[in-house]
Formats: structure tokens, sequence, C-alpha cells
């Protein structure tokens, strides 16, 4: 049996589907990008620590952050103490076992920690801590 062998013609790579690919990736890094940069908006200037550690990012998370003038934020939206105070109930009732990081500005009212805390403990989360900044060695 004899086959013939024939040119069939130039083979092309089709660009399209490539191209497509390149901008979906590249619009998926720009919109990542954009995400993360959200919780490093509030404006809060850590207290220094000698012991301060670095912790791994996870989502599971809790932040609540605080100002110098004492504005308690939510990852990095502002709540009042009402809607702060539900949502801790919430996260109690769902896990207990809920890690929650307090970002206070370092010229915070001690009140303000103090009232986060209390607010913790009563509605039973007990993985509490709050993040400071290492200290610079000079």
């Amino acid at each position: 049996m004899r086959f013939s062998v024939e040119d069939d013609g130039h083979v092309e790579i089709a660009m399209t589907p490539l191209i497509d690919c390149v901008f979906l990736l590249l619009i998926f890094f720009l919109v990542a990008t954009v995400m993360k940069k959200v919780e490093k908006e509030l404006p809060v200037e850590l207290p220094q620590s000698a012991a301060a550690m670095k912790t791994p990012q996870t989502d599971q998370i809790l932040v609540i952050g605080i100002d110098a003038s004492g504005a308690y934020y939510l990852g990095s939206a502002p709540v009042t103490i009402e809607a702060l105070h539900a949502r801790l109930r919430e996260a109690g009732k769902e896990s207990p076992g809920q890690r929650v990081r307090i970002d206070g500005d370092q010229a915070a009212p001690f009140q303000s920690f103090v009232h986060i805390m209390d607010l913790c403990q009563f509605e039973g989360l007990t993985n509490v801590g709050i993040h400071t900044r290492a200290e610079s060695k000079k």
C-alpha cells in the first residue's frame, strides 16, 4: 500500500487564543493588586515592639483598626461600635477560635483598645492579637 505524502499547505499557529489568555492573566493580576492595596489604606501608625513577629497573612483573620482619633474600622471600612459589636457576635457564634487582629494607631486612646478587647471577650473570641511593627535599630 502506497501513501502519498503531499504538502497540505502552510501550518500556522493561531495567535488569537494566546493573546486572549495573556490579556485575561493581565487583568487578573491588575485586579488582584488593586484589591490588596485596599487593606493598606487604613491611616494607622503602628506602635513599635521589640517582640514583634511576622505572622502569615490569611483571610481568616478579622482585622479591626483604630485610628488616632479613636474611630473604628473593620478591615479598611469605617464602622460604628454597634456594627462592630454585631460582627464580633456573628464571628463568635460561627467559630469561637476566630483570629482577631487589632491594628491600632500608637496615638489612639487606650480606652478604644480596652473596649475592643472587652467586646471580643464578651463574645467568646479569645484569639486576639495586637499588630505592631518591629523597632527600628539605630
